[in-house]
């Protein structure tokens, strides 16, 4: 069967959301929620990652999975057939929504290896370094994770999962993404008990010492209850968006490369091979001196602080 990748009418879409909320902001005084320049190299890169999306999904992500699925679900006598004994999946409505739940399970492993793993940080602190949290900062997306995204998604295709109805439910993932970048929607009851909302992803984007590497999840929170990374947005905690160690750039080749430009300086001045090898594959923040520090030693150090001090604002470390 074929299908058209749903973010082939989403990128319209994007822009008109874009632009209402734009509107809508500036007619209600919100005059902060877009800087100008910020929003033309979210915007820059957000075209960037448009061209480049389908010329590297056909090279990695389509002949990939396609590959993958022939060499895992060979046909016999007309039917697919898993390496492990049974037949591959139909296009049954339960089995989209078991790709879709597969989906949203890897994603949340991609995106939680982004934060967690400082050369994989280097590509998707992109879309972290606005200050400004709206449907702009939405599209701000590394180029750069385009290349390694679809091995995240390999075992899909290889366990009997059309690659084209995963290609699909990748695009509806990318779709609920887009939209939970804004500051308007408010908490939504019930709703706040399954799904990853608004309010849970402006805690993700946010660089309060508490909130860090929170909330990695797509559709679904289940995944950041699961495993840890769950936390609510508190409503009086003052939110600041953006990371740490901004560019302070609005550049957009500074934005998409100065993580690794602060890599490479890293690596150069440590001696020790496994000290290169942690200031690339370890977790950011990790430094063989404790002149800078990681997202777990930071919050160790503010519940210790707020454990002594409760009512005292906290002074971040580094």
């Amino acid at each position: 069967m074929d299908f058209t990748n749903p973010l082939v009418y989403g990128v319209p879409v994007f822009i008109v959301f874009i632009l209402a909320e734009l509107a809508y902001s500036k007619a209600h005084g919100d005059h902060e929620l877009y800087n100008w320049k910020d929003l033309a190299a979210s915007g820059f890169m957000g075209v960037g990652s448009a061209i480049l999306g389908p010329l590297f999904k056909v090279a990695f992500a389509i002949v990939l999975f396609q590959s993958v699925y022939e060499l895992c679900n060979p046909e016999i006598d007309g039917i697919r057939q898993n390496i492990l004994g049974y037949q591959s999946f139909g296009y049954a409505w339960y089995v989209w929504l078991l790709c879709q739940l597969a989906d949203d399970f890897t994603y949340y492993w991609f995106h939680r290896a982004n934060h967690e793993i400082r050369f994989l940080w280097a590509a998707h602190i992109v879309h972290h370094s606005s200050d400004n949290y709206n449907l702009g900062t939405a599209v701000r997306n590394g180029w750069f994770t385009i290349v390694y995204k679809p091995l995240f998604y390999m075992w899909m295709p290889a366990i009997g999962f059309p690659p084209e109805m995963v290609v699909v439910c990748l695009g509806i993932e990318a779709l609920w993404q887009f939209q939970l970048h804004s500051v308007y929607v408010p908490k939504l009851g019930f709703l706040e008990k399954i799904f990853n909302t608004h309010t849970m992803h402006q805690v993700h984007h946010a660089q309060n010492v508490e909130y860090l590497d929170k909330n990695h999840g797509g559709f679904l929170n289940i995944f950041d209850k699961l495993f840890g990374t769950w936390k609510a947005l508190d409503d009086d905690v003052d939110v600041k968006y953006g990371v740490i160690h901004s560019p302070e750039s609005y550049n957009p080749v500074v934005i998409l490369t100065h993580e690794y430009k602060d890599i490479w300086n890293d690596v150069k001045k440590s001696k020790k091979l496994s000290h290169k090898l942690m200031y690339i594959f370890g977790p950011p923040g990790w430094s063989h001196d404790g002149s800078t520090l990681t997202v777990k030693q930071q919050q160790a150090k503010f519940k210790e602080y707020k454990k002594l001090n409760p009512k005292l604002a906290y002074q971040r470390p580094n």
